[in-house]
């Protein structure tokens, strides 16, 4: 199957990120959102993304006016039926990727596949909701979408090879690299990085080290390009909680149990750098440690 209208659930930073590169790469684009601001907002944000790129020399500023051309938004859900290839990038809450899909199905292509962006929630699970569980499977994008080089597709149980193929070349046509993962909780990347994030916030919960030396610990000791607590603050504090929830829930071992500190956190709303404040305080200058 020839894929070449992509559509996108969510004009978030996962969303807008996966727009503008898909559109890079010559792909029609249209993306939609509940919201109207969410939707303009992603469109500058793509536009500013990629002035940034123009001014590197990484893309032309003919790429620039051909890519913007392919992008589309609406805030109907259903106007995404035509699309060869559908990317879910909504909030990472299984009951609301369900329900997106439930209401996509009726209006869906016979061929149309369907993928979910996903972070850690069960493909298999995800697509037994659907009425073609052979034709939907897991597109899983890193942060930021247009920098980082790596996309782990993950097969559910029913996935068949012709939907993996096809994911894999559109995967090969925007220049990144596919790492094909197993359907268990929080897959490969996750399954390292968010343990390895818990327990740098359950060495700040026991007094070990403060925010700042643990940070720099890590970027001067491990080489690591940024600190764990300033990862998670990039990530969002809500996001790194649900994916320990889901290794906790998925794997029943003390050994992913959420620092309660992360906990504490998410519940006072500090979720990081998109509320301003997380184990970083954003709201000045610079940003300073809240530990």
């Amino acid at each position: 199957m020839e894929i070449q209208a992509i559509g996108i659930v969510g004009a978030g930073q996962m969303g807008n990120g996966i727009a503008h590169v898909m559109a890079l790469a010559g792909y029609d684009v249209l993306m939609t959102d509940v919201s109207a601001d969410a939707l303009q907002n992603a469109v500058a944000q793509i536009t500013k993304n990629m002035d940034r790129q123009v001014s590197r020399n990484k893309i032309t500023a003919a790429d620039q006016a051909k890519a913007l051309g392919r992008i589309k938004t609406t805030q109907t859900l259903i106007d995404l039926g035509p699309s060869d290839l559908i990317i879910e990038a909504a909030t990472e809450r299984e009951t609301v990727k369900q329900a997106i899909f439930e209401d996509l199905l009726p209006h869906l292509k016979p061929q149309t596949i369907l993928t979910s962006n996903t972070s850690s929630i069960s493909i298999t699970r995800l697509a037994s909701r659907t009425d073609r569980p052979e034709k939907f499977m897991g597109f899983h994008f890193m942060n930021p979408v247009p920098v980082m080089q790596l996309v782990e597709l993950i097969r559910g149980i029913a996935t068949d090879a012709e939907t993996f193929d096809a994911c894999k070349t559109v995967v090969d046509r925007l220049g990144k690299t596919a790492a094909s993962a197993e359907d268990f909780p929080a897959f490969i990347v996750n399954r390292i990085l968010m343990p390895m994030i818990n327990e740098a916030v359950y060495t700040l919960y026991e007094g070990v080290g403060n925010v700042q030396s643990i940070d720099s610990s890590m970027k001067l000791g491990a080489n690591h390009p940024m600190g764990p607590l300033e990862l998670a603050d990039f990530i969002g504090l809500d996001t790194c909680l649900a994916i320990m929830n889901v290794l906790h829930d998925g794997l029943a071992d003390t050994k992913y149990r959420p620092c309660p500190l992360l906990t504490k956190y998410v519940e006072a709303g500090w979720l990081g750098r998109k509320t301003q404040r997380g184990f970083y305080d954003y709201r000045g200058d610079a940003p300073v440690p809240t530990r």
